[in-house]
C-alpha cells in the first residue's frame, strides 16, 4: 500500500522538501519515502506540485507515519501548514497543522488507504 502525500501552505515545496528529510528520519520509514510528480487534474495538463508517495507494509508503518506526520506538524513554524493524503479515487482528505491529533491523522489516512483496497 502507498500513501501519496502533498504540503499546502507558505513556501509548499521547501515544506515538502523538509518532510521527505522528516520522514525519512523515522527507521522504520527510511526507503519508503519517494518524491513523485502530482497527477494533473481535470483540464489541466500537469501538475507543478510534488507528492511524496510513502510505502507502507505490515508492522506498523501507518502508525508510525501518523505519529511522524503529527509531531512534524506540530512544531511551532509549521501551524500554516495543511497536509494533504490524496485517495486513489481523486478525494483529498486534509490535515491541518492547528487542528492535528495523532488519532486524527491516523484515521485520515486509514480512510485513504482504505479506498485504495477498494
Amino acid at each position: 500500500m502507498e500513501s501519496h502525500i502533498s504540503v499546502d501552505g507558505p513556501e509548499p515545496d521547501e515544506s515538502l522538501a523538509r518532510l521527505a528529510e522528516w520522514l525519512r528520519g523515522e527507521p522504520e520509514l527510511a526507503g519508503r519515502v519517494k518524491p513523485k510528480a502530482a497527477p494533473p487534474g481535470d483540464g489541466e495538463m500537469g501538475a507543478a506540485a510534488e507528492l511524496l508517495v510513502v510505502s507502507l507494509g505490515a508492522g506498523g508503518a501507518l502508525s508510525v507515519l501518523a505519529s511522524s506526520l503529527r509531531a512534524w506538524l506540530s512544531q511551532p513554524r509549521r501551524s500554516g501548514i495543511k497536509v494533504t493524503v490524496h485517495r486513489p479515487d481523486g478525494q483529498r482528505l486534509e490535515i491541518d497543522a492547528r487542528h492535528v491529533t495523532k488519532e486524527s491523522v491516523e484515521e485520515i489516512l486509514r480512510q485513504a488507504l482504505r479506498a485504495e483496497e477498494e
